[in-house]
């Protein structure tokens, strides 16, 4: 099977503690220049990566807040991909005293152990909304909204098929699009339940996994 693009998550998986090092950037560079497409699929909200991650631009389309939000570096286009939080959501969950609490354009983002507290406001509140986790963090979305919706938007403007993508995650909210894709990798960092899912597990870990994955994508 030929594999025209590469989609990666950020967070522990293309960068550690948040950075990405100049040698994983450099080998991001040698994929899009053998022809193929980089794709970046996060929990993250747009502000915060661009603001953590000033190479960006070396992808051809981001899918930011978990699938909420598409992002098309080339042109500063924005999409999307869901409802704005309702303010009595927010509201209540300051009420409560939810803390941290970070929201987005869609996404309402907190960490654990507030789980419990978000979905009691969800439900009391009757809205059709979810909670999915990601190594800690506890992130609210509307229902049927994840990285892999996100990533097939994305991919529907790009004019590309799953199959001939390669999907690298390291945690449970990245199941959905590993799984979307025509090959799944899991970075040696990754869950035991990612790594278990996944096609191939690289000897690296987040950055060196990804410069390991990459070298053998140029190989073949």
């Amino acid at each position: 099977m030929h594999f025209l693009a590469l989609a990666t998550d950020y967070d522990g998986t293309l960068a550690a503690d948040g950075r990405v090092t100049e040698a994983t950037v450099a080998a991001l560079e040698r994929l899009r220049e053998s022809g193929r497409k980089l794709i970046l699929v996060t929990g993250r909200q747009l502000d915060d990566l661009c603001r953590v991650f000033p190479n960006v631009d070396l992808f051809e389309s981001v899918v930011a807040e978990n699938g909420a939000l598409l992002y098309f570096p080339a042109t500063k286009e924005e999409q999307l991909l869901g409802d704005r939080p309702p303010e009595a959501f927010i509201e209540k969950l300051r009420s409560l005293d939810v803390r941290p609490l970070s929201v987005g354009k869609v996404i309402v983002a907190t960490w654990e152990p507030n789980e419990t507290t978000v979905l009691a406001a969800i439900r009391d509140l009757g809205l059709e909304w979810q909670i999915i986790f990601n190594k800690g963090a506890v992130m609210s979305l509307p229902s049927g909204i994840d990285k892999a919706t996100g990533l097939n938007a994305a991919l529907n403007r790009m004019g590309l098929s799953a199959d001939n993508v390669i999907a690298v995650g390291d945690a449970e909210n990245d199941l959905s699009f590993l799984k979307l894709c025509g090959f799944s990798v899991a970075v040696a960092n990754a869950l035991p339940m990612v790594k278990q899912a996944a096609d191939w597990v690289t000897q690296g870990s987040t950055g060196e996994g990804i410069i390991e994955l990459i070298e053998r994508l140029l190989a073949r």
